[in-house]
């Protein structure tokens, strides 16, 4: 981890080969914590304008899910393109170089291929999860960009009844915080500072650029959190446990409790719930940090435009896994619920989900701090002191898919998209193959969304898959994610079109085997009845026929769920 300062960033950008842009440039946007709690994705109360906007000039994904609800195999599996079961990394301290293989990564393929690869805020896991340099040895040009103030995420800076505080819900004045400012703005403005510094016809980059909110605590400049007035902010519909829950598939938000707020309320563990008062601020909370990060990817959209960049940069964006706000009296990931696996994805290919930019302005039209109200292209603008809101994105206007598609698809995906070798399909045994992929290019789904007039359902995978380690059969102190060594359970996950499928089965971490006849516990769920997930129906003998077809087919695995035909 490195910080560098303005002027070491300009020698840095205005290095580099001199070419034909020949190839389209890669935005690569990552978000942490973020389910899609979007106004795009039908979440009308959310002000998420940029965002929004650029769903509209692309193809937005219902249902994506990541292969782990958890920052590190998440980011490893789709940074890598192979699933966590191949990766061996299920907790935040392991390497995958040194545990499983040499493997090359997403950056590193387009390192390869001729393409400035740079590293803006959390693309990677930091730390010992990343090799302790953000994988920068291959994986990027030159070492990864942190923010200065990333050091003071858990500094005693946020307003309690009793001063200041370690707290959750974290609203801050800028002017009152370390350096005044927060590392996703310094992020931001590094990321505006590299395509300012950078000329259209210089060698194309492939910008890794990786926010830290909404993840807790819920640190972001004030007014955010103006934006969602608490009689506005609805309560949780379903915050019990649910009927029918194995002890194993239940995570007891150890990381929320350790912040001074939720300490102070001194809640019998694992199961009482957050005073429901409590409850409101934690989502209003979430919501403002949503809005917080929206901003500041509409400014790097707005760079994108106003710096020539739009019609040439392939622009994606997705969370690395979802997060549940009281639902299942859970407050964390760190499962296999829905809310936790299924992530926001989004993908804007120039040309294909857009028509070209002309003049500067047309694709991505995000100006911020402007007058009460504007029209831009025939857009009206209700706009504030941080942002403006474009009315066209809130009636929606969005080429969606209900195709079932994971995270992992997303490195074969931006490959062909931008021309360089796709990478084939992984062997059963790939640990000695440094260049392949357990995943699915979605162009031919995206040229198919794009071609119809309407959203439509298509043919493509079957399922999506998803797993999660516990260390025991029971509710302990480390059942939300549990060392490598301590993993004695694997909670194998399938969605499928109309269910939900988890079994969890013995696993030993020594050989990273699992033993699908040893079963400890299984949940089913049908989401055309039950699409929140309350009620597990694994022992309605009713249902025995569903329950030994999607048996068969989470053992038969992601291999026989890819698509069969190109749609």
């Amino acid at each position: 981890m490195r910080n560098v300062a303005a002027s070491s960033w300009l020698c840095i950008l205005l290095m580099g080969h001199v070419t034909a842009a020949a190839q389209p440039n890669v935005l690569f946007l990552v978000v942490d914590d973020m389910r899609p709690k979007l106004n795009s994705y039908g979440e009308t109360n959310m002000v998420t304008p940029n965002i929004d906007n650029l769903a509209i000039n692309s193809v937005l994904f219902q249902r994506a899910y990541c292969q782990q609800a958890v920052c590190s195999p998440s980011r490893t599996s789709f940074l890598t393109g192979r699933r966590p079961d191949t990766t061996r990394i299920f907790d935040l301290h392991t390497y995958f170089r040194r545990l499983a293989g040499n493997f090359t990564t997403l950056p590193q393929h387009f390192k390869n291929n001729g393409f400035l690869t740079v590293n803006v805020g959390k693309i990677f896991h930091p730390g010992q999860a990343a090799g302790g340099d953000d994988d920068a040895k291959y994986s990027w040009s030159y070492p990864a960009i942190h923010g200065s103030t990333a050091k003071f995420r858990r500094d005693k800076e946020c307003k309690g009844a009793d001063g200041l505080d370690d707290n959750v819900v974290c609203p801050v004045n800028l002017e009152q915080v370390a350096e005044k400012t927060l590392p996703d703005i310094q992020s931001t403005e590094t990321a505006i500072e590299f395509l300012q510094n950078r000329s259209i016809d210089q060698q194309p980059f492939f910008l890794g650029l990786g926010y830290l909110k909404p993840h807790a605590p819920f640190k972001f400049p004030e007014e955010f959190l103006k934006l969602y007035p608490l009689s506005r902010i609805n309560p949780v519909t379903n915050p019990d446990y649910p009927s029918w829950l194995p002890h194993v598939a239940y995570s007891p938000w150890q990381e929320l409790r350790s912040y001074h707020d939720i300490k102070i309320m001194n809640l019998s563990w694992p199961f009482e719930r957050v005073p429901d008062t409590y409850q409101l601020k934690l989502r209003q909370a979430y919501s403002g940090a949503i809005s917080y990060i929206d901003h500041q990817i509409g400014r790097v959209l707005q760079a994108l435009d106003y710096y020539g960049f739009t019609n040439n940069t392939i622009v994606t964006f997705l969370g690395d896994h979802g997060y549940e706000l009281g639902e299942h009296n859970h407050w964390t990931k760190k499962s296999n619920f829905d809310l936790a696996t299924r992530i926001p994805m989004i993908v804007h290919v120039p040309g294909i989900t857009s028509k070209p930019s002309t003049p500067r302005g047309q694709t991505f039209p995000f100006y911020n701090a402007l007058t009460s109200t504007k029209t831009i292209n025939n857009v009206r603008w209700s706009c504030s002191s941080t942002m403006c809101i474009d009315e066209h994105a809130k009636r929606g206007s969005y080429r969606t898919t209900d195709a079932l598609v994971e995270a992992v698809d997303l490195y074969a995906t931006v490959s062909e998209l931008a021309g360089v070798d796709v990478p084939p399909t992984c062997p059963p045994n790939s640990l000695n193959v440094s260049f392949c992929t357990e995943g699915t290019s979605l162009v031919p789904l995206i040229r198919r969304v794009m071609a119809s007039r309407n959203t439509e359902k298509v043919s493509w995978k079957s399922a999506a898959f998803s797993q999660f380690p516990r260390p025991a059969n029971r509710i302990q102190l480390n059942s939300d994610l549990p060392s490598l060594a301590d993993i004695r359970i694997m909670g194998y996950t399938m969605k499928t079109a109309t269910h939900r499928y988890t079994e969890w089965v013995a696993y030993d971490p020594v050989t990273f085997t699992h033993n699908m006849s040893h079963v400890y516990a299984r949940e089913l769920y049908d989401h055309r009845s039950d699409p929140d997930e309350n009620v597990n129906l694994a022992d309605d003998i009713s249902l025995t026929g569903v329950l030994t077809q999607l048996a068969q087919q989470l053992r038969d695995g992601w291999r026989k769920a890819l698509p069969k035909t190109v749609v």
